[in-house]
């Protein structure tokens, strides 16, 4: 029986591509997806299956419940788009100037949509209850899932499972791992306050753009100099704006970055560092300085035993695909805040087009919509798997 859902996600491929590419078309970026957030609902409304909405913000959930008894499993994806100005040139290129969806989210969407679909028909002989959960926000901290957490979202689930189409991976594969799988990813904002003037007369002024380079340089040492080598931790400069025109020093910088770790020891001790190294610059420099230091998402951990299902059973979705159990990636994700709350695990789907590879939120970023199927069919699967390791 079971073959046969796995069969209407192949019969609803294109649908689902259609889904994607009308959601790639109409870009939103966090926090204000309320237009995708109606696409969604009303597409369970035609479905006919109960759904939520304004869930910790835009989020919104829809539950089918199976006629046979079983655990509550949550299958998450996220809709939001990134602040990118698209390059592509194809028939679905965004319609929204300066937004795009850069990451694959668009993917996701029209995955757990297509899914949704494909198994109502099947409803009364599914065990347990599959909670559809559409997640806005995930790009930009806060983010969406710590609200919709807050907001009950995942009070009665037992599980919670998603996927990220990966385009580092290649089409057939599914990666994951039992226990740390993304980093932590903090942001932060330097601000230098120099004292500006002439060109030519240096010596009565404090060179912002001199003070900021200096701490750029200082700053890329903290991992290198500062952390334990068998530790993990990124540290990443991301802007650097100062100056108006070529003749005049600047009387300020800005300086944003990102922090990326594992471990809260290792996070407490780069943002010790950062202060000291900007406290001892600025003031060799007789400069002032503030830092806006704001801690982002915590890291995805996975739990080994529904990690293992994922690794062990998701090959049964299709013929030919791979799973890899792999090192953590240094790229953040708001997943973290269900598994702090709940069972789970999150992995990717292989999603890597043969000739067009750019990276996520790149602005040429795409992927093999195909891998659309992978993701649908794998979380189906593991839902499965769930049922039959907690049968009563």
């Amino acid at each position: 029986m079971w073959e046969n859902i796995f069969q209407a996600i192949d019969d609803l491929y294109d649908k689902m591509v259609e889904t994607r590419r009308y959601l790639h078309q109409h870009p939103e970026v966090s926090f204000e997806e309320e237009q995708t957030a109606k696409y969604i609902a009303d597409t369970y409304e035609k479905l006919g299956i109960p759904y939520e909405t304004g869930i910790g913000g835009n989020g919104v959930i829809a539950t089918l419940k199976g006629g046979k008894p079983g655990k509550t499993v949550a299958l998450r994806a996220d809709f939001d788009a990134l602040p990118i100005q698209e390059e592509n040139d194809v028939p679905y290129r965004s319609k929204n100037d300066g937004v795009m969806h850069a990451c694959g989210h668009d993917g996701h969407t029209a995955a757990l949509l297509g899914l949704a679909e494909a198994v109502l028909p099947y409803k009364e002989e599914i065990p347990g209850t599959i909670l559809f959960l559409h997640q806005h926000a995930e790009e930009y901290a806060p983010g969406g899932a710590k609200p919709m957490v807050e907001a009950g979202a995942i009070d009665g689930v037992d599980a919670v499972f998603g996927t990220h189409l990966w385009v580092d991976a290649p089409f057939g594969t599914i990666q994951t791992s039992k226990s740390a799988f993304m980093a932590g990813a903090d942001r932060f904002e330097i601000t230098i306050h120099g004292k500006g003037g002439h060109g030519a007369m240096p010596h009565q002024t404090k060179d912002a753009i001199v003070i900021g380079s200096q701490l750029v340089t200082s700053l890329q040492q903290i991992v290198s100099r500062r952390v334990d080598p068998l530790k993990t931790a990124v540290v990443t400069i991301g802007t650097f704006e100062a100056g108006q025109t070529f003749n005049v020093i600047a009387d300020s910088a800005k300086i944003t970055g990102t922090v990326r770790t594992f471990e809260t020891k290792v996070q407490d001790s780069i943002i010790e560092e950062i202060e000291k190294i900007l406290k001892g610059t600025c003031t060799g420099y007789d400069a002032a300085y503030t830092l806006e230091y704001h801690k982002g998402y915590p890291p995805v951990i996975n739990h080994a035993e529904e990690a293992e299902l994922i690794l062990k059973n998701a090959p049964k979705a299709e013929a030919g695909l791979k799973t890899e159990e792999i090192a953590p990636s240094m790229a953040g994700e708001d997943f973290s805040y269900y598994l702090l709350e709940k069972p789970g695990a999150y992995y990717f789907t292989g999603a890597r087009l043969p000739d067009h590879f750019y990276p996520h939120h790149h602005p040429k970023f795409d992927f093999d919509e195909r891998a659309m199927k992978h993701a649908a069919k794998t979380l189906f699967q593991t839902f499965l798997s769930y049922q039959e390791n907690h049968k009563h």
